[in-house]
């Protein structure tokens, strides 16, 4: 973003709604994946791995929690490739919470709604991203060239 003398760095209204939208979307998921530590572990689990034990409906009502990430990435303008990525986390995530038994630990592992906000904070980043600074000017490469450059014209002018 360029700068005018004495303007301070702020961020445009797109990025700061950008950013909220994170700061959303960061506290959502850490609720639904990784609100609750298990003692004496560093393992950590979510609402969503709670509402999992209970047969179907449970996994159903975690599909539904996450759709919140994906329509929080609608509203963003992620692009379909983001998108299309997020809806294989959750089905991941929802087809592994079906199987018996195991489910609910895939469910409280597998963490779809952190993976789908990395996935948006990683596209929204990139998008927000400030081009990078030109090139320096190549001093060296042109005084050696130069110098080269002379000696050439030199060299023929005492040879002709």
């Amino acid at each position: 973003m360029p700068l005018i003398a004495g303007e301070q760095d702020r961020p445009t209204p797109a990025e700061a709604k950008q950013r909220a939208v994170l700061k959303r979307l960061e506290k959502f998921s850490r609720f639904t994946d990784s609100s609750i530590g298990i003692p004496f572990t560093r393992f950590q689990i979510g609402a969503e791995a709670i509402i999992g034990l209970l047969p179907v409906v449970g996994d159903a009502a975690g599909l539904v929690l996450s759709g919140y990430v994906l329509l929080e990435a609608q509203r963003a303008g992620a692009s379909r490739e983001v998108k299309l990525k997020m809806l294989r986390n959750m089905g991941i995530d929802f087809v592994g919470g079906l199987l018996p038994v195991f489910g609910d630990a895939f469910d409280a592992i597998y963490k779809a709604n952190t993976r789908n906000t990395r996935l948006l904070r990683n596209y929204l980043e990139e998008q927000l991203a400030v081009e990078p600074p030109p090139p320096p000017f190549p001093w060296a490469t042109l005084i050696w060239l130069s110098i080269l450059f002379a000696i050439v014209t030199g060299g023929l002018s005492l040879v002709l």
